[in-house]
């Protein structure tokens, strides 16, 4: 994942709303959101080469979702699978202690009206409060211009109708615009790729938004889960509903 916005307790209807884009090159193979036949509990996608997940909920009122720290300063430790951490935090709350292991990220977890953050950067982990919060590939709110403006707009889309809120919300995560070169932030990659992954929706020749994702709890325990593909093969958008 690159893009993660989390509401908590700012809707009336919807105490968490979540909006997520994920990441990747495209040649890397990954299977739709869904249940797994081996953990039916779990609804997430999958990514086919290493078996883990990068976002999922479950039926026992658990969600995860995790982001790539992107600092090429530090050495790559070249350790287990990142997907594993959320497919693990799906079941169960992480051990900080045992992070240090992994390249460097950043993963929201737990019950979904106690959702905590953890990175394995600063060693964070910490219950996350009432508010919109933003995670990219930096620490929780660092202000890089697609998370300001995401949280933003955000916002603003909680604000209409609850009809037309999803769509609102995947509007949200469409947004192509850049941000100017002298809001970009300093992570080790050239400029033009610097430029190119400013925007909320990434679009390059190889790597982009893959996924975008939108899952809304109400007041009755509701989940309400949808997940656009963007892919070079047109898939339908899945949907699941239920209770938890």
């Amino acid at each position: 994942m690159c893009l993660i916005i989390v509401a908590i307790g700012e809707h009336p209807e919807f105490p968490l709303i979540i909006a997520a884009n994920r990441d990747e090159f495209f040649e890397r193979p990954a299977r739709q959101a869904e249940f797994w036949n081996d953990a039916p509990h779990i609804l997430a996608g999958k990514d086919l080469r290493r078996g883990g997940t990068w976002l999922g909920v479950t039926r026992t009122e658990r969600f995860a979702a995790l982001t790539n720290f992107r600092d090429l300063s530090r050495p790559i430790a070249n350790g287990p699978s990142r997907g594993e951490l959320v497919r693990n935090a799906l079941d169960a709350d992480i051990d900080p202690t045992s992070s240090e292991q992994y390249d460097g990220f950043n993963l929201i977890y737990g019950p979904m009206d106690a959702l905590r953050y953890h990175n394995n950067i600063d060693g964070s982990d910490l219950l996350l409060s009432s508010g919109i919060h933003g995670l990219s590939n930096h620490l929780l709110d660092t202000p890089w211009p697609k998370v300001v403006s995401a949280k933003i707009a955000v916002a603003a889309a909680m604000d209409g109708s609850t009809d037309l809120l999803v769509d609102r919300l995947f509007s949200v995560l469409g947004s192509a615009e850049r941000a100017s070169d002298s809001d970009l932030p300093k992570t080790g990659v050239p400029l033009e790729w610097e430029r190119s992954l400013s925007s909320i929706f990434i679009a390059t020749n190889g790597y982009g938004t893959r996924c975008s994702t939108v899952l809304l709890v109400d007041l009755h325990g509701t989940v309400t889960f949808e997940e656009r593909t963007h892919s070079p093969v047109a898939l339908p958008a899945v949907k699941f509903s239920f209770k938890v």
